[in-house]
């Protein structure tokens, strides 16, 4: 009997895969890449027209051997890792080491771990495309041409370990300017004037807020201004000057790219972008499901297109029908275009309509169930009629003073009713108001103001700027956030991007000599290019080229020019007990700790306790900050292993007004909440 091996990159994959094929089929992982550039040098031949140098990964030889050695019992090899561009690089090495003919028919591609996707990708086997490839090689190229010679730079100049990269400075860019504007910004004061209004014979108030005077819109400037304004009010009478009907539609969103996954998983249950990529890629691999065995629950998840298959699409809207009514179905929804999207993969959707998140919840992880239900809610909610609210505007006029109420009712609620419905069926309810009507004012506020610097960056509205800017791609998003936080080149505060001394200094140094490469538009630019190689629109290494001559010549200026820049550790209240000397603070690879600055003569080292004033419900000690290996902070008992207990929420010094044991605060901004783990009090919004 022939047999067939097919050849994956994860190993969850291929254990997937492996029920979905035939029994003269055979399936190994190659665990990510085999071959590649080399780690210890830069591997490229600059003068040989930028000649990549491609070597077994270290310790993967053994895994290199097995694979050949099955290849060469087999009939036939097939293909099958991921399908973009990096996927086709694998397979192009892999193909080169087993010496398959690149001619040959030996790709498959599918973007859905599922029978019929896997069928189909055999019918239609093809060759390995060389423009994907020279795509993907361009780009490892002009990111080891750019890391391997800015890293360097950035050692000699600031400080060892640090590093730079093609995107990673752009993005470090964007942070720090953002940093600049806040502590540029001079707060302007400005009042609000509003007004908790009724009719005569109606005790059901409404608000209206101060809009503009004879005619023209205003902004209240000051305290003397707002009570002018608020005499004006208290001694005329109000009336209704014009009442206005209307329908406001609300259409639903397209169906989930990566960039508007890793925004939503933030801003729905504050996802790291690494946390929110984690469990995709397993929904994704397959996930053992009660009754079914390994099922690959959505399509690929590295994609920046909206469109959806038709079949899936069919298969929403019967859905849709079926348990929503007819009514709830939407009209055909168009696919965003836009900068750099790759149409040849579907936006991420559930393999299966019919498998409801609630149904295999107890099958999956907490992220898992998730980020399989937003997933699964979009793609229904993408088919569904748009939500249409009534909406009430009303003018309201006290002498030459304009006031402005609008109230909002839910008419229907369409596609909300995927993720449960309306929120909220009624805002600013108003009453009935004809036009000349008085209405009365119950109580008038008026209250200072002042404006807000631009808010700093989170994870999810970093992803969005960079999306919108066409900086890097979706897939890369993660690993860039990841390296500027290993780097101590921002700090997370509230789940906020800050800045430390140490970014801002590598990012003003960065602006001086490379203008380029931290230049939004020029990366923006280049990522354009990039992707017109992969449509076989330009030579790869012509492009690289051209890059790097001016990228040469910026750098032997800045190395020749720039000057050493020299970044104290910060003083800590501790002194070391063996020398004696104030110790400083210095980051590690698992963060922040205490040293003796006598190193290398005294080598002392402790860890830095950071106390929450809080205290430990079960044996009264200190609570303090932890952080688990992969970096996320939590909270836990000093006196730990004695007592175990920890907690995710946040230790205030903060008593409990019944018990006075410490309060804990659940959440950021305004979905934070004060609790008492000792009592039931919780705080009441």
């Amino acid at each position: 009997m022939s047999e067939t091996l097919v050849i994956v990159e994860s190993p969850a994959k291929a254990k997937t895969i492996t029920k979905y094929l035939p029994k003269d089929y055979s399936v190994i992982a190659t665990m990510g890449h085999v071959i590649d550039l080399p780690k210890s040098r830069l591997g490229i031949e600059i003068d040989n027209d930028f000649e990549p140098e491609y070597i077994k990964i270290r310790g993967k030889g053994k895994l290199l051997n097995e694979i050949k050695k099955k290849a060469n019992k087999a009939d036939d090899v097939l293909l099958a890792t991921d399908p973009d561009r990096e996927g086709e690089a694998i397979s192009w090495h892999v193909a080169n080491f087993l010496e398959i003919d690149l001619e040959d028919k030996c790709r498959i591609e599918f973007h859905e771990v599922t029978k019929k996707a896997v069928s189909s990708a055999i019918d239609q086997k093809r060759a390995v495309d060389m423009n994907l490839v020279n795509s993907q090689q361009a780009r490892r190229v002009l990111d080891r041409l750019v890391g391997y010679s800015l890293s360097p730079f950035l050692w000699k100049k600031v400080k060892t370990g640090l590093s730079g990269g093609r995107v990673q400075s752009v993005v470090m860019r964007i942070i720090a300017d953002r940093e600049e504007e806040i502590k540029a910004f001079v707060p302007e004061e400005y009042w609000n004037l509003d007004l908790h209004l009724h009719k005569k014979e109606d005790k059901m108030t409404f608000l209206a807020k101060f809009h503009g005077e004879k005619g023209k819109k205003v902004t209240i400037p000051n305290e003397d201004e707002a009570l002018r304004l608020y005499n004006i009010v208290k001694n005329h009478p109000l009336f209704i000057q014009d009442v206005k009907k209307r329908i406001r539609y609300q259409n639903p969103r397209l169906p989930y790219t990566t960039s508007t996954l890793q925004q939503d998983a933030y801003r729905t249950y504050g996802f790291t972008t690494q946390r929110t990529m984690r469990a995709a890629q397993q929904l994704y691999e397959g996930v053992s499901i009660a009754g079914r065995g390994l099922v690959g629950l959505v399509t690929y998840i590295r994609t920046d297109s909206t469109r959806i298959a038709e079949e899936s699409k069919n298969e929403a809207r019967h859905y849709i029908e079926k348990y929503f009514g007819k009514e709830y179905l939407g009209t055909a929804k168009r696919s965003a275009g836009g900068r750099n999207v790759q149409d040849a993969h579907e936006a991420i959707r559930p393999t299966d309509i019919n498998l409801l998140p609630v149904a295999i919840r107890e099958s999956l992880s907490g992220d898992q169930f998730k980020l399989y239900k937003l997933i699964w809610e979009r793609l229904i909610a993408s088919q569904m009629a748009r939500a249409s609210y009534y909406v009430t505007d009303v003018d309201i006029v006290c002498e030459e003073l304009l006031f402005k109420a609008k109230g909002e009712m839910i008419k229907f609620d369409g596609f909300l009713k995927a993720s449960g419905g309306a929120k909220k069926t009624m805002d600013n309810p108003l009453p009935e108001l004809e036009v000349g009507e008085e209405v009365i004012p119950k109580k008038i506020d008026k209250e200072q103001k002042f404006t807000n610097p631009p808010a700093r960056y989170t994870e999810g509205t970093l992803v969005k700027v960079l999306e919108e800017n066409g900086i890097g791609r979706p897939s890369t998003y993660a690993p860039t956030i990841s390296t500027i936080k290993t780097r101590n080149y921002v700090e997370i505060k509230e789940k906020r991007f800050h800045p430390t001394e140490l970014g801002m200094v590598v990012n003003e140094l960065m602006k001086a000599y490379f203008s380029d490469i931290v230049n939004i538009k020029f990366t923006a630019e280049m990522e354009e290019k990039l992707d017109k190689i992969s449509e076989g629109n330009t030579p790869w290494k012509a492009l690289i080229g051209e890059f790097y001559k001016t990228f040469k010549h910026q750098l032997d200026h800045a190395q020749e020019n720039a000057e050493k820049v020299t970044i104290e550790d910060p003083l800590s209240d501790e002194f070391c007990e063996l020398c004696g000397k104030q110790m400083v603070i210095k980051n590690g690879r698992y963060g922040k700790f205490l040293a003796c600055p006598g190193f290398p003569e005294c080598k002392n080292t402790k860890a830095i306790v950071e106390r929450t004033g809080g205290i430990c419900p079960e044996c009264g000690g200190d609570l303090i900050v932890k952080k688990t290996k992969r970096g996320r902070t939590f909270y836990g008992c000093e006196n730990y292993p004695k007592c175990e207990f920890t907690t995710w929420d946040l230790p205030l010094a903060e008593k409990c007004p019944e018990c006075e044991h410490t309060l804990f605060q659940k959440g950021l901004g305004k979905r934070k909440r004060k609790y008492c783990a000792s009592c039931d009090y919780s705080e009441k919004k």
